[in-house]
Protein backbone atom coordinates (compact mmCIF):
# COMPACT_ATOMS: atom_id res chain seq x y z
CA UNK A 1 0.00 0.00 0.00
CA UNK A 2 1.07 3.35 -0.84
CA UNK A 3 2.25 6.37 1.71
CA UNK A 4 -0.49 8.76 2.74
CA UNK A 5 0.12 11.78 1.58
CA UNK A 6 0.18 15.42 3.27
CA UNK A 7 0.92 18.78 1.90
CA UNK A 8 3.86 20.59 3.60
CA UNK A 9 3.85 24.01 4.30
CA UNK A 10 6.02 25.84 1.70
CA UNK A 11 9.45 25.95 2.54
CA UNK A 12 8.91 22.97 4.61
CA UNK A 13 10.52 20.53 2.98
CA UNK A 14 14.31 21.96 2.40
CA UNK A 15 15.61 20.14 5.66
CA UNK A 16 16.36 17.01 7.22
CA UNK A 17 13.50 17.92 9.51
CA UNK A 18 9.95 18.53 8.23
CA UNK A 19 7.13 19.03 10.38
CA UNK A 20 3.09 19.31 9.77
CA UNK A 21 1.39 21.85 12.14
CA UNK A 22 -2.12 23.69 12.20
CA UNK A 23 -5.03 21.84 10.17
CA UNK A 24 -2.79 19.78 7.95
CA UNK A 25 -0.93 18.50 11.68
CA UNK A 26 -4.09 17.86 13.36
CA UNK A 27 -5.56 15.80 10.51
CA UNK A 28 -2.20 13.32 10.56
CA UNK A 29 -2.58 12.74 14.21
CA UNK A 30 -5.89 13.22 14.85
CA UNK A 31 -7.85 11.38 12.45
CA UNK A 32 -5.22 9.69 10.36
CA UNK A 33 -3.99 8.32 13.56
CA UNK A 34 -0.42 8.62 11.56
CA UNK A 35 2.33 6.84 14.62
CA UNK A 36 5.83 7.04 14.96
CA UNK A 37 7.78 4.99 12.62
CA UNK A 38 5.13 5.19 10.14
CA UNK A 39 6.47 6.26 6.49
CA UNK A 40 4.72 9.13 4.80
CA UNK A 41 5.22 11.32 1.91
CA UNK A 42 4.63 14.57 2.28
CA UNK A 43 4.41 17.41 -0.96
CA UNK A 44 4.51 20.80 -1.36
CA UNK A 45 1.82 20.66 -4.10
CA UNK A 46 3.94 21.48 -7.23
CA UNK A 47 5.89 18.89 -7.54
CA UNK A 48 8.36 18.05 -4.65
CA UNK A 49 7.96 14.92 -2.99
CA UNK A 50 9.41 14.02 0.24
CA UNK A 51 9.61 10.08 1.47
CA UNK A 52 9.29 10.67 5.54
CA UNK A 53 9.68 8.39 8.47
CA UNK A 54 7.74 9.61 11.51
CA UNK A 55 9.65 10.49 14.87
CA UNK A 56 7.18 12.45 16.68
CA UNK A 57 3.26 12.95 16.63
CA UNK A 58 1.66 15.48 19.34
CA UNK A 59 -1.45 16.76 19.12
CA UNK A 60 -2.05 18.77 16.11
CA UNK A 61 1.87 17.97 14.91
CA UNK A 62 3.64 15.66 13.00
CA UNK A 63 7.41 15.93 12.88
CA UNK A 64 9.31 13.57 10.09
CA UNK A 65 12.64 13.01 8.95
CA UNK A 66 13.30 13.39 5.18
CA UNK A 67 14.73 10.12 4.31
CA UNK A 68 14.39 11.03 -0.12
CA UNK A 69 13.68 14.15 -2.10
CA UNK A 70 12.46 14.58 -5.42
CA UNK A 71 11.24 16.32 -7.91
CA UNK A 72 8.87 15.27 -10.16
CA UNK A 73 8.46 16.31 -13.58
CA UNK A 74 5.35 17.82 -15.09
CA UNK A 75 3.26 15.64 -16.88
CA UNK A 76 3.15 16.44 -20.68
CA UNK A 77 1.11 17.51 -22.84
CA UNK A 78 -0.91 20.08 -19.96
CA UNK A 79 -4.09 19.10 -20.03
CA UNK A 80 -6.38 21.76 -19.12
CA UNK A 81 -10.68 21.56 -18.65
CA UNK A 82 -12.98 24.25 -19.07
CA UNK A 83 -15.57 23.22 -16.47
CA UNK A 84 -18.82 24.30 -17.16
CA UNK A 85 -20.53 25.33 -13.45
CA UNK A 86 -22.99 23.05 -12.00
CA UNK A 87 -25.45 23.44 -9.69
CA UNK A 88 -25.46 22.19 -6.30
CA UNK A 89 -22.66 20.19 -5.11
CA UNK A 90 -21.50 18.60 -8.74
CA UNK A 91 -19.25 21.19 -9.68
CA UNK A 92 -16.64 20.38 -6.88
CA UNK A 93 -17.52 16.55 -7.57
CA UNK A 94 -16.37 17.04 -11.12
CA UNK A 95 -13.24 18.96 -9.71
CA UNK A 96 -12.69 15.44 -7.39
CA UNK A 97 -12.72 13.50 -9.63
CA UNK A 98 -10.54 15.00 -12.66
CA UNK A 99 -8.48 15.78 -10.07
CA UNK A 100 -7.94 11.95 -9.31
CA UNK A 101 -7.99 11.37 -12.98
CA UNK A 102 -4.69 13.63 -12.94
CA UNK A 103 -6.10 17.16 -14.22
CA UNK A 104 -3.00 19.65 -14.50
CA UNK A 105 -5.93 23.11 -14.50
CA UNK A 106 -9.62 23.59 -13.92
CA UNK A 107 -10.98 26.76 -15.26
CA UNK A 108 -14.44 27.48 -13.98
CA UNK A 109 -16.57 28.28 -17.20
CA UNK A 110 -19.84 30.66 -16.67
CA UNK A 111 -21.47 29.13 -19.73
CA UNK A 112 -24.55 30.64 -21.41
CA UNK A 113 -26.64 27.48 -20.06
CA UNK A 114 -25.25 27.19 -16.87
CA UNK A 115 -27.93 26.90 -13.63
CA UNK A 116 -25.78 28.05 -11.45
CA UNK A 117 -24.32 31.52 -11.31
CA UNK A 118 -21.56 32.78 -9.51
CA UNK A 119 -21.69 36.45 -8.56
CA UNK A 120 -20.64 39.11 -5.67
CA UNK A 121 -19.18 36.98 -2.72
CA UNK A 122 -20.41 33.71 -4.13
CA UNK A 123 -17.51 33.65 -6.77
CA UNK A 124 -15.29 33.65 -3.69
CA UNK A 125 -16.20 30.88 -1.51
CA UNK A 126 -17.46 28.68 -4.98
CA UNK A 127 -13.68 29.10 -5.92
CA UNK A 128 -12.55 28.65 -2.39
CA UNK A 129 -14.47 25.15 -2.13
CA UNK A 130 -13.30 24.32 -5.77
CA UNK A 131 -9.88 24.80 -4.94
CA UNK A 132 -10.27 22.97 -1.72
CA UNK A 133 -11.88 20.01 -3.15
CA UNK A 134 -8.45 19.62 -5.64
CA UNK A 135 -6.30 19.97 -2.62
CA UNK A 136 -7.85 17.07 -0.80
CA UNK A 137 -8.56 15.08 -3.92
CA UNK A 138 -4.90 15.71 -5.14
CA UNK A 139 -3.70 13.78 -1.44
CA UNK A 140 -6.48 10.94 -1.78
CA UNK A 141 -4.54 10.01 -5.25
CA UNK A 142 -1.52 10.58 -3.70
CA UNK A 143 -0.12 13.12 -6.18
CA UNK A 144 3.02 15.68 -5.70
CA UNK A 145 1.27 18.43 -7.81
CA UNK A 146 -2.23 19.99 -6.93
CA UNK A 147 -4.33 21.06 -9.95
CA UNK A 148 -4.43 24.67 -10.24
CA UNK A 149 -8.29 26.00 -10.58
CA UNK A 150 -8.11 29.07 -12.09
CA UNK A 151 -10.41 32.27 -12.04
CA UNK A 152 -13.12 32.39 -13.97
CA UNK A 153 -14.04 32.84 -17.60
CA UNK A 154 -17.06 33.76 -19.29
CA UNK A 155 -17.75 33.05 -22.98
CA UNK A 156 -14.39 35.10 -24.46
CA UNK A 157 -12.01 33.83 -21.75
CA UNK A 158 -13.25 30.34 -22.95
CA UNK A 159 -12.48 30.74 -26.37
CA UNK A 160 -9.34 32.72 -25.94
CA UNK A 161 -7.59 29.59 -24.00
CA UNK A 162 -8.97 27.22 -26.43
CA UNK A 163 -7.07 29.23 -29.07
CA UNK A 164 -4.17 29.21 -27.31
CA UNK A 165 -3.84 25.74 -26.93
CA UNK A 166 -2.64 23.37 -29.40
CA UNK A 167 -5.56 20.69 -29.60
CA UNK A 168 -8.82 22.72 -28.26
CA UNK A 169 -11.90 20.32 -27.64
CA UNK A 170 -15.57 21.13 -26.71
CA UNK A 171 -17.44 17.84 -26.11
CA UNK A 172 -20.55 17.54 -27.94
CA UNK A 173 -23.43 15.05 -28.03
CA UNK A 174 -23.63 15.65 -32.03
CA UNK A 175 -20.18 15.68 -32.86
CA UNK A 176 -19.02 13.35 -35.93
CA UNK A 177 -15.63 13.04 -34.56
CA UNK A 178 -15.07 10.64 -31.31
CA UNK A 179 -12.48 12.08 -28.88
CA UNK A 180 -10.61 8.28 -29.17
CA UNK A 181 -10.30 8.63 -32.64
CA UNK A 182 -9.25 12.32 -32.59
CA UNK A 183 -5.61 12.89 -33.08
CA UNK A 184 -3.58 14.32 -29.82
CA UNK A 185 -0.45 15.13 -29.02
CA UNK A 186 1.59 12.69 -26.89
CA UNK A 187 3.82 13.11 -24.03
CA UNK A 188 6.12 10.32 -24.99
CA UNK A 189 6.00 8.18 -22.59
CA UNK A 190 9.60 6.43 -22.96
CA UNK A 191 11.07 9.51 -23.30
CA UNK A 192 11.41 13.39 -22.87
CA UNK A 193 8.15 15.31 -23.59
CA UNK A 194 7.62 15.82 -27.37
CA UNK A 195 7.45 19.88 -27.90
CA UNK A 196 4.64 21.91 -29.49
CA UNK A 197 5.65 24.18 -32.04
CA UNK A 198 7.41 26.99 -30.76
CA UNK A 199 9.28 24.99 -28.68
CA UNK A 200 7.37 24.56 -25.72
CA UNK A 201 5.30 21.23 -24.13
CA UNK A 202 1.74 20.79 -25.79
CA UNK A 203 -1.39 21.70 -23.91
CA UNK A 204 -4.60 20.14 -24.61
CA UNK A 205 -7.77 22.49 -23.55
CA UNK A 206 -10.96 20.83 -23.33
CA UNK A 207 -14.48 22.25 -22.62
CA UNK A 208 -17.44 20.62 -20.87
CA UNK A 209 -20.54 22.08 -21.42
CA UNK A 210 -23.46 22.73 -18.83
CA UNK A 211 -26.27 20.18 -18.39
CA UNK A 212 -27.92 22.68 -20.90
CA UNK A 213 -25.79 21.85 -23.33
CA UNK A 214 -22.78 24.52 -25.18
CA UNK A 215 -24.89 26.84 -27.19
CA UNK A 216 -24.54 27.79 -30.85
CA UNK A 217 -22.87 31.22 -30.06
CA UNK A 218 -20.46 29.31 -27.81
CA UNK A 219 -19.73 26.87 -30.25
CA UNK A 220 -19.26 29.74 -33.11
CA UNK A 221 -16.80 31.35 -31.03
CA UNK A 222 -15.05 28.06 -30.17
CA UNK A 223 -14.46 26.84 -33.76
CA UNK A 224 -13.32 30.35 -34.93
CA UNK A 225 -10.14 30.15 -32.30
CA UNK A 226 -9.93 26.33 -34.32
CA UNK A 227 -11.35 24.19 -31.31
CA UNK A 228 -13.18 20.70 -32.68
CA UNK A 229 -16.66 19.34 -31.68
CA UNK A 230 -15.69 16.00 -30.08
CA UNK A 231 -18.20 13.26 -29.40
CA UNK A 232 -17.53 10.88 -25.99
CA UNK A 233 -19.60 8.16 -26.54
CA UNK A 234 -23.01 6.98 -27.26
CA UNK A 235 -24.93 8.18 -23.80
CA UNK A 236 -25.45 11.60 -22.78
CA UNK A 237 -23.00 12.12 -19.40
CA UNK A 238 -23.82 14.73 -16.88
CA UNK A 239 -21.33 17.92 -16.98
CA UNK A 240 -20.20 16.69 -13.51
CA UNK A 241 -19.08 12.97 -14.82
CA UNK A 242 -18.01 14.07 -18.61
CA UNK A 243 -14.59 15.53 -17.71
CA UNK A 244 -13.51 12.62 -15.73
CA UNK A 245 -14.20 10.24 -18.31
CA UNK A 246 -12.70 12.46 -20.89
CA UNK A 247 -9.75 12.72 -19.27
CA UNK A 248 -9.22 8.96 -19.05
CA UNK A 249 -9.59 8.77 -22.81
CA UNK A 250 -6.98 11.40 -23.33
CA UNK A 251 -4.39 10.38 -20.45
CA UNK A 252 -4.32 7.02 -22.53
CA UNK A 253 -4.01 8.71 -25.90
CA UNK A 254 -1.27 10.95 -25.35
CA UNK A 255 0.80 8.03 -23.07
CA UNK A 256 0.63 9.45 -19.60
CA UNK A 257 -1.87 6.74 -18.25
Amino acid sequence: MTAPVFLAEEGGLDGATAVLRGPEGRHAAAVRRIAVGEQVDLVDGAGVRARCTVTEVGKDTVVCAVRERRAEPEPRPRLTVLQALAKGDRGELAVEMMTEAGVDRIVPWAAERCVARWKGDRTAKSLAKWRSTAREAAKQARRARVPEVAEPVGRDGAAELLGEADLGLVLHEEAGRPLARTGVPTGAPDGPPEPAEGGGAAEIVLAVGPEGGVSEAELEAFEAVGAQRVLLGPTVLRTSTAGVAALAVLQARVGRW
